[in-house]
């Protein structure tokens, strides 16, 4: 509800009402000799007793070379990332039956072990079916041809699990949580949603190899009901994502209910291609016994050939604030890094309509337009998302325990005039969580807007543009009771506290009832209150702002761009896959040039429009795209000094859909 006082509008909450936490209502969690652990109630996980928020990113050690490897996680964490997922992909490993690979950039415990020695902990998502746009799912094309049903208790397949899973526990062993290593979570299975007895068997015969971790998960999502799974045997996990590549048409899709504070856990669109839209049982859930944790909340998209969203930062930003304001307790990126997928011996390794899938994807290019690219650039939607996990990782263990209380007036996706927000509260102190921004959508300037929690009531803010924010109440700051913020809590380093400035509101402060404004004319300020200091920076500088094992420091580091020259050829040559370029129509003209980078450093912006692009070093594909809007970037050190050639077909506006030009 709205209430109109002396031109100011007063936004108020539903009342709230506490809601006691179920303890030891799961099998899950495990506590070692030394007294660490991890434990799973009915709202949070605990790490060594006490509540904590995990920020999970996904990172696929194949998808990447493992030179590169240990620096690119040293990226994640700097970016606030606490944990570390991965899918093991058996045709990657087994794409001949009874051919190991466990080498190289297949190296899964080498990768493990990487985490350990940066302090990452890690889901391990075994599978055996994974996805992940990976053909068939992640099965070696042999197991499609025994015969047997696959995902199921078929005595034939699970025997064939139990090997592969054999052979996984080899690679891992003695790097699990209670070895005082890494490996504090095992996903079973993926998008497997209405088969439990099923994914018992998977985790008992897992249990009898060796896995052993506090958690183990599974997808929870499938249309409102949720998945079916041994309920008190997993965690599951759910996700988000802007747009849905994966569907058969090129139509826009409705403005996103996942930027409004809807606390439904279920993504529909997600695996729709693959599960069904509704369950026939009217099965339900118990969602009260869990806590809200995901898995893949989408800070990118990949791009099929007939679907091409684009995800902006905003899109990331806010749609990972408004999960955390209703109540999410495991934040789980799906990509947080990109990658480059591998051709196999036998055939490519990339989902396509040739394997039975509703779409093409690329064959090479898993960039997924997100926050570390495919050849390690950092985007904007790193900076932004960072703004959330500096605060996660040193205020989660308040946040955890508070509830999810919504806004008296529930705003819809379509709305573009009224005020999301919503808060999470203990009952005396709390957050508010607002979000300005609609993806596809301009929303309407909301001014002289004072949110009123129950307990204390904010001053009048501006939201304007594409914001989003967290702000503080009743929160202790040293021995000081800081009443309220106008400003975003990011992080704490001893006595001294760092906020971001919202955009269009001079950050004010009450401290023990007293109300300080502070002055940006700078791009950080320092408010000392006697022995506190709060450090106010800038929106644009708090998005360099880091903090890694303690230390506090600001990355300015910029992408370095080389430039590039394009030459005609006289004869084009043989393409490796020329069937990606018979995709859609199929009747585009193709180009053909030779590219030279300008230096080797950074990256090459492919500025040309183009429907699908190859890149070809020495005569052999490196590098693919599908054409988003924006420029390709490209690894220089690809190109430079190199027999390069770029190949691509003409750009097409009418067969696939893209949506840049509204984002």
């Amino acid at each position: 509800m709205k209430l109109l006082l002396g031109g100011m509008m007063i936004y108020k909450f539903e009342d709230y009402k506490k809601v006691e936490i179920k303890r030891n209502n799961l099998n899950l969690g495990q506590t070692r000799e030394d007294g660490a652990s991890f434990q799973v109630n009915s709202r949070y996980i605990e790490k060594d007793g006490r509540p904590w928020i995990g920020v999970m990113g996904e990172y696929h050690y194949v998808r990447d070379s493992r030179e590169n490897w240990e620096e690119e996680l040293r990226k994640m964490k700097a970016g606030g990332i606490n944990t570390v997922a991965s899918y093991v992909f058996w045709i990657y490993h087994e794409e001949i039956e009874g051919e190991y690979d466990f080498t190289g950039d297949r190296n899964l415990r080498e990768f493990v072990e990487l985490c350990q020695k940066l302090g990452l902990s890690f889901v391990l998502r075994i599978g055996p079916w994974c996805h992940g746009e990976v053909r068939n799912g992640g099965f070696p094309d042999w197991l499609l041809k025994k015969g047997c049903k696959l995902r199921d208790n078929d005595p034939e397949y699970l025997s064939l699990v139990e090997v592969w899973y054999r052979k996984i526990f080899e690679q891992v062993e003695g790097l699990f949580f209670k070895d005082g290593g890494p490996i504090m979570g095992i996903q079973i299975e993926n998008e497997l949603t209405d088969n439990a007895e099923h994914l018992g068997e998977l985790k008992k015969i897992a249990l009898r190899i060796g896995f052993d971790a506090p958690i183990w998960t599974v997808t929870g999502w499938n249309s409102i009901y949720g998945a079916k799974f041994p309920l008190k045997e997993f965690l599951p996990v759910f996700g988000a994502y802007v747009d849905a590549p994966w569907l058969d048409h090129t139509d826009t899709l409705p403005p996103s209910k996942h930027y409004t504070f809807d606390t439904c856990r279920n993504d529909a669109a997600i695996g729709m291609d693959l599960i069904k839209d509704v369950d026939d049982d009217g099965w339900r859930l118990p969602y009260e016994d869990y806590p809200f944790a995901t898995c893949e909340l989408g800070s990118g998209l990949p791009a099929s050939y007939i679907r091409r969203p684009f995800v902006s930062p905003m899109d990331a930003y806010a749609l990972s604030l408004v999960k955390l304001g209703c109540g999410n307790n495991l934040v789980g990126y799906y990509m947080y890094h990109g990658g480059t997928n591998k051709i196999g011996k036998l055939s490519t390794l990339h989902e396509s309509k040739a394997t039975g899938y509703p779409n093409d994807y690329a064959i090479l290019n898993y960039d997924f337009q997100t926050c570390i690219g495919e050849y390690g650039q950092i985007r904007d939607q790193y900076k932004l998302l960072n703004l959330i996990h500096l605060f996660l990782n040193d205020f989660g263990d308040i946040l955890a325990p508070m509830e999810h209380v919504p806004a008296e007036q529930f705003v819809n996706a379509d709305d573009d005039a009224d005020l999301r927000y919503c808060m999470r509260t203990d009952g005396e102190s709390g957050f508010v969580f607002v979000n300005h921004h609609q993806r596809g959508m301009i929303l309407k300037d909301v001014v002289d807007a004072s949110i009123d929690t129950g307990k204390v009531t904010f001053p009048s803010m501006n939201f304007t543009g594409q914001v989003a924010c967290i702000l503080p109440f009743n929160i202790r700051v040293g021995d000081r009771l800081l009443d309220y913020a106008t400003a975003q809590l990011l992080c704490q380093d001893g006595s001294t506290f760092y906020f971001a400035a919202v955009p269009g509101n001079a950050p004010k402060y009450s401290i023990d009832g007293i109300v300080y404004e502070v002055d940006m004319t700078a791009d950080d300020t320092e408010l000392k209150v006697g022995d506190i200091s709060i450090i106010t920076l800038s929106w644009e500088r708090a998005l360099d702002l880091r903090k890694v094992d303690g230390e506090i420091y600001f990355d300015d580091a910029v992408m370095t761009v080389s430039e590039y020259v394009l030459e005609d050829i006289d004869t084009p040559f043989a393409l490796s896959y020329p069937e990606m370029f018979a995709l859609g129509n199929g009747s585009r003209n193709i180009t053909y040039k030779k590219i030279i980078a300008q230096s080797p450093e950074g990256l090459v912006e492919i500025k040309e429009k183009y429907d699908v692009a190859h890149l070809y070093v020495d005569g052999k594909l490196v590098a693919d795209s599908f054409y988003i809007g924006v420029p390709w970037q490209v690894s220089a050190s690809l190109i430079y000094g190199r027999d390069v050639y770029i190949v691509y077909s003409d750009y097409d506006d009418v067969n696939v859909y893209r949506d840049y030009d509204n984002c």
